[in-house]
């Protein structure tokens, strides 16, 4: 391949498609929903890359929404209940953590309090938190810089230092270790290194 065609083979993905008109549209969206579950606001993301960034594109795009709305093909509330379930089955991951996801994906406030409430409500989190370490094959740390990458992770999969203390403690962590990784920054990878 000569470095014009090269050249010419990067341009060809880049140019502007032709704006779908509403039943095109509507097709795309139910394709993107068949592939992925979806939020309203990650499929609103993607149709308007498809329609014309105009008043025009906007009514297109609402129109198909409402319409997979009364066929029950996008709803919010079944999202954050299904997703949250999965994180929880899955992942083992905590409340933080579920919530930061569900708000990253465009479910409005209200609905994702319910469906945390309603999925943590029985589930004790520091029982949540063990299966996490088992899941991850966590090891009792032998010292600060293994403490804290430990702490770091728990931290990221949504627990609270009101959780992962009283678990360093009964790995007998010594308290000199409990008090200086309680003085580090955790949002910093390389803390305590």
């Amino acid at each position: 391949m000569t470095f014009g065609a090269f050249n010419r083979s990067k341009t060809r993905g880049k140019r502007s498609r032709e704006p779908l008109d509403a039943a095109a549209l509507y097709e795309y969206a139910v394709r993107s929903l068949g592939s992925k579950m979806r939020t309203v606001a990650e499929l609103k993301r993607l149709m308007r890359r498809r329609v014309e960034p105009d008043e025009t594109g906007e009514a297109k795009v609402e129109a198909v929404v409402l319409r997979l709305k009364e066929l029950h093909y996008l709803d919010d509330s079944r999202y954050a209940s299904d997703y949250t379930r999965l994180r929880v089955e899955n992942e083992k991951f905590g409340r933080r953590r579920v919530q930061q996801d569900l708000i990253q994906r465009g479910v409005h406030e209200q609905v994702i309090g319910k469906t945390l409430d309603a999925a943590y409500s029985e589930l004790p989190e520091a029982e949540l938190a063990r299966k996490y370490i088992e899941r991850k094959r966590l090891r009792k740390p032998t010292n600060e810089k293994e403490t804290a990458r430990i702490v770091r992770s728990l931290v990221r999969a949504g627990f609270s230092m009101g959780t992962i203390f009283p678990l360093l403690k009964a790995w007998k962590v010594e308290e000199a270790t409990l008090t200086a990784v309680s003085e580090i920054d955790l949002d910093t990878p390389e803390s305590g290194a």
